[in-house]
């Protein structure tokens, strides 16, 4: 396993009272798969991840990667070495091009990166489907999608084998959707990342390999 959460706790204090998000929660994740959290609002599966990312810290139990736990290995190095993260609203840096936001994570991880660094980004760029003169623009000239797209190059600029994304297609139309989630499959079966996307679509949920259902904080099987 390349990922392993073991009995996660995570709640708000309320007086007395704890309000759990989630409880006694344990899942675990391998590479080469593209991997789904399905939940509606409230359901806890942004939590989740925010822990899986180490954006957060769970109250009671321990997140494992490749066997060593993410606390001992330090949240910050984890993020910086371990993982990539995409967000759905982006999280670009809106004064830089495509390519200068592929760049930044680059200059801060210490994994061993080639070193013409900018030729690498604009072929992660083309890779998911940036052509040289897009990527080239600032990204608040380009679509949506594309600035989706522009995320997950960067969140593989690192060449990290785990990929965590946070509602990824919840701003795109249904074709823009698709070839998001196309991605993510050849990201899992043709180059053995290990792709977890939370998400509130079925749609997405039976094109991936496994899926997992949240619900008040517990977490069962997708059927």
């Amino acid at each position: 396993m390349i990922l392993e959460a073991k009995d996660l706790n995570y709640y708000y204090q309320d007086g007395e009272q704890r309000r759990y998000i989630l409880k006694d929660t344990s899942i675990s994740f391998e590479k080469g798969k593209f991997y789904t959290i399905l939940g509606q609002s409230g359901s806890g599966k942004t939590t989740l991840l925010s822990l899986l990312s180490a954006l957060d810290s769970p109250h009671s139990g321990e997140i494992l990667f490749n066997d060593e736990d993410i606390k001992k290995i330090g949240y910050e190095k984890y993020r910086r070495n371990n993982i990539g993260i995409i967000f759905q609203s982006y999280n670009l840096i809106p004064t830089f091009t495509a390519v200068e936001n592929v760049l930044v994570p680059m200059t801060i991880t210490e994994n061993e990166i080639p070193s013409d660094k900018e030729t690498v980004a604009y072929n992660l760029l083309d890779y998911i489907g940036i052509v040289k003169n897009k990527a080239d623009r600032l990204v608040n000239k380009l679509s949506g999608g594309e600035q989706q797209r522009v995320a997950i190059a960067r969140a593989l600029a690192t060449n990290v084998e785990l990929i965590l994304a946070d509602e990824p297609t919840g701003n795109l139309d249904e074709e823009m959707e698709q070839e998001i989630i196309d991605i993510f499959k050849r990201l899992a079966h043709e180059h053995g990342k290990c792709v977890i996307v939370v998400t509130h679509s079925n749609e997405i949920a039976v094109q991936s390999d496994q899926a997992f259902r949240l619900k008040k904080g517990v977490l069962s099987s997708y059927e």
